[in-house]
């Protein structure tokens, strides 16, 4: 039978049972079959292919995940594989769990999870789609506690999966979270958590917010103060911009040698790194050891208070675009991404208006004013266009925010919608790639409790429920069917203006990343809040398992 996402399925033994349909994302198909399931227990084994080193890997996550839910520890043995990569004749001896790749498997993400009495198969089309099985076996696994690992006769501890065939894949192709390090910054360790936990809620994009007007956190070998006075700044506001600084000196940077390994570190775990230098605006950091590059000449300084500041890259200046494209360079020898983030939100185009390189330049350019957005709206777009082309030159393009739309930018050009889903929607009849992060369902630096209670943390002033999140239709039965096609997912952002800490960033993130994580993956007549609800539920209990800090009023508040 198939099991929908309302159905439960019970035990005698639930206790040490797996759940398949407690998981988050819920998967497209459960088909629960009849008869005996799978025991695991510490005679079984992982198996993998001989000539795949990422299925080995995945083949350790998989070991390394069952024996933090459970303590079951398990061997791992290659098998040879199958040339074709289609299915592997495998026959099953009741103690092997096989990860396999089937070619006959469509969909590059999608697997299929097979349990009965006689083995334990996770198959994919690629080892990414393998992971993914993978994620949903360990999430279905109930958790076992140190104090419980042994019954009362001293017997090892066993779990028993029920037989199952699961086949699932994701709505969209791209499924992102954000996190700014400028603001406030946060180091490898607590970054490489963060990929973590999006890979536990199937996420493969990581948009690295890793340039700002409060510090630039990545070393540039060709501009080292960059590094050494961008990303420094003296001190930091205190509340929300009320004029009172903490006068503390505050900095921090990625070496590239850290940034590197922040990126195979998602690799392994099918996740894409994209680095977003926000450009034009938003760069004090920049103009802080650069100042030649502003339409002033400075001196600047970077920013301890937060919002939107006038001095930005002046795009009348050539040493502007060489430095741009010196500093793009170096990020792509780090970055193997196909996508650049490149900003181009909240960039004040006052400095411009006065500016004789700027005026020159659009003079030159012929740009002219429509009614609706000024000449030098137009020369943003003249420079979101040639940044873009230098890209497009080495083989990447660009993402930006929706506001890079007011100059007339190539349609080549992807967009990220913050400001509502409306620019989204439009963009993608043009004929854009869009990815829907409107802060009115992505946005989780803002409160998700009743911001007056004064219990809270001081946090963005913007109100963003669970439930909220959940309801986002990135690509809506408004759109035509040409522009559906645009849509290519969703993301949630973190803002750090106000999270200066790993465990408010933690609470922040959690439990909201699973709603998101639903979203992205899940079809929208499989969506439900109430049966989410009680299949996050189980997902807190990971939560603690790894001891990740989230918020639990959602949960709380049904108990009453």
């Amino acid at each position: 039978m198939v099991v929908g996402c309302c159905i439960i399925c019970t035990s005698q033994a639930a206790d040490k049972q797996a759940s398949y349909n407690k998981v988050v994302p819920l998967p497209r198909e459960i088909l629960l079959s009849e008869g005996r399931g799978f025991m695991i227990d510490g005679n079984c084994s992982i198996a993998f292919p001989d000539n795949m080193i990422d299925m080995q890997r995945n083949a350790g996550f998989l070991k390394d995940y069952v024996e933090k839910a459970t303590g079951i520890s398990m061997a791992l043995k290659p098998y040879i594989a199958n040339k074709t990569k289609k299915a592997a004749r495998i026959k099953g001896d009741g103690h092997t769990l096989w990860l396999t790749i089937n070619a006959e498997i469509t969909n590059d993400e999608g697997y299929r999870l097979t349990v009965n009495d006689r083995l334990v198969r996770i198959e994919g089309r690629t080892a990414q789609g393998v992971f993914y099985g993978i994620q949903t076996l360990r999430k279905s696994l109930p958790i076992i506690l140190e104090t419980e690992r042994n019954d009362n006769s001293g017997v090892t501890n066993q779990v028993e999966l029920p037989a199952v065939v699961i086949n699932d894949q994701p709505r969209f192709a791209y499924r992102g979270m954000h996190l700014d390090v400028s603001r406030h910054f946060f180091g490898i360790d607590v970054v490489k958590e963060y990929l973590d936990i999006m890979a536990l809620h199937n996420m493969n994009t990581f948009h690295w917010h890793i340039t700002d007007d409060q510090g630039w956190r990545i070393e540039i070998k060709k501009y080292p103060k960059l590094a050494q006075l961008g990303s420094q700044r003296k001190h930091t506001v205190i509340g929300r911009n009320m004029g009172v600084y903490d006068d503390t000196p505050y900095g921090g940077y990625f070496t590239q040698d850290e940034a590197r390994e922040v990126v195979q570190y998602a690799k392994d775990r099918y996740i894409t790194v994209i680095p977003e230098v926000d450009m034009p605006g938003h760069m004090l950091g920049a103009l802080k050891a650069y100042p030649e590059l502003g339409c002033t000449g400075g001196p600047y300084e970077t920013e301890g208070r937060w919002g939107v500041f006038e001095d930005i890259l002046c795009a009348g200046n050539e040493q502007t675009y060489q430095f741009i494209n010196d500093v793009l360079d170096e990020l792509m020898d780090i970055f193997p991404s196909q996508i650049f983030h490149i900003g181009g939100d909240e960039a004040p185009r006052e400095r411009w208006e006065k500016c004789p390189k700027c005026q020159q330049r659009i003079r030159e350019l012929g740009l002219k004013g429509d009614g609706k957005y000024a000449a030098e709206a137009k020369l943003q777009g003249y420079f979101t266009n040639r940044v873009e082309n230098y890209l497009i030159s080495k083989g990447r393009r660009i993402i930006g925010w929706d506001e890079i739309l007011e100059g007339d930018v190539n349609v080549s050009a992807m967009i990220m919608s913050w400001r509502g889903v409306k620019g989204g929607l439009e963009a993608a009849e043009k004929g854009h790639d869009v990815v829907m992060a409107p802060t009115s369902h992505g946005y989780f630096d803002y409160y998700q409790t009743n911001p007056e209670d004064w219990n809270n943390p001081t946090l963005f002033k913007a109100y963003l429920p669970m439930e909220r999140v959940y309801s986002l239709d990135p690509s809506p039965d408004s759109l035509s069917v040409v522009a559906k096609k645009h849509i290519i997912g969703a993301q949630a952002n973190i803002w750090t203006e106000y999270i200066a800490y790993k465990n408010l960033l933690e609470y922040q993130m959690l439990p909201r990343a699973a709603a998101m994580s639903e979203v992205q993956w899940v079809m929208p007549k499989q969506k439900n809040y109430g049966d989410f609800l009680e299949r996050e539920r189980q997902m807190l209990n990971i939560y603690q398992l790894y001891n990740y800090t989230y918020c639990p009023a959602e949960f709380n508040k049904r108990k009453q």
